[in-house]
């Protein structure tokens, strides 16, 4: 598992918009063959996102042989909701880029057979190949998409009901409201991110300080879901200088040392 610290938030973002696209590129994809990403919502990614939109009007990558897969998607909100993660996707990085709709896959929560939607998607990652990057953040219980501590380590794409921690840190998006936070959602399951070729985590602020010292230092753990990234056989957090408050000086200066020369300079494009 490669670990990478970077100065701030900003720095953070822009290195990974940087990787993503460097991996776009050289994979040259094509209409048949086409190049398939994982993709999160949440306050993680937006700095990613921004960075990737700005990558693309200058022309140094282009989405238009990508295809996407989102995470998660509440039940119940209707797709042009201002908090639903369809909304949350064209808003901040579809309608900016050249992405072909048909190309975009996002779990419909509103679907009349919502166990059904679950196993399409998964055979629609299938199909397309697998899942060639999956970029994901973290939730402050180490959560990964919607899988909350004590979900199934090998869990697929179903229905979840959501804890009601995560309900009080997604209020902040619903007015400060809990009672407007969906209850339940759609999400990939553990199992689903796992079966990815990469995985790129990214960890950012100091409440997700405590999370990303489970995820690094401790074992393997049901109750910390994106610890499952120390199995992955190529696995990467891309994180800030606060999320790594409480980790251990050792840690962090080992992985700063072996990753020194990543973290001179922003990644190829080419």
């Amino acid at each position: 598992m490669r670990i990478l610290i970077h100065e701030n938030y900003d720095t953070l973002s822009k290195w990974v918009a940087h990787y993503i696209a460097g991996k776009i590129n050289r994979a040259k994809p094509t209409k048949e063959n086409p190049y398939v990403l994982g993709l999160p919502t949440g306050s993680s990614p937006v700095g990613t996102y921004k960075q990737l939109v700005q990558l693309y009007k200058e022309d140094k990558v282009s989405f238009e042989n990508v295809v996407t897969f989102n995470m998660d998607e509440y039940v119940g909100l209707a797709e042009d909701h201002p908090q639903s993660y369809h909304y949350f996707m064209w808003h901040h990085l579809f309608d900016h880029v050249d992405i072909k709709k048909e190309n975009v896959n996002i779990l419909d929560g509103n679907a009349k057979d919502l166990d059904r939607e679950c196993d399409q998607f998964e055979q629609k990652i299938k199909d397309a190949g697998g899942i060639d990057l999956f970029l994901g953040g973290i939730g402050p219980d180490g959560h990964i998409a919607f899988n909350e501590p004590g979900s199934s380590l090998s869990s697929r794409t179903r229905i979840k009901t959501l804890t009601y921690d995560t309900q009080v840190a997604n209020s902040r998006f619903f007015d400060n409201d809990v009672n407007k936070v969906p209850k339940t959602a759609l999400t990939v399951g553990v199992g689903t991110v796992m079966d990815s070729k990469e995985l790129v985590i990214i960890i950012s602020g100091y409440g997700k300080a405590r999370a990303c010292q489970k995820v690094v230092e401790e074992g393997v753990n049901h109750m910390w879901t994106v610890s499952m990234l120390q199995l992955h056989r190529r696995g990467m957090i891309a994180c800030d200088e606060e999320a790594t408050m409480e980790l251990k000086v050792g840690t962090v200066k080992y992985f700063k040392d072996i990753e020194s020369e990543a973290l001179r300079k922003l990644p190829s494009l080419s």
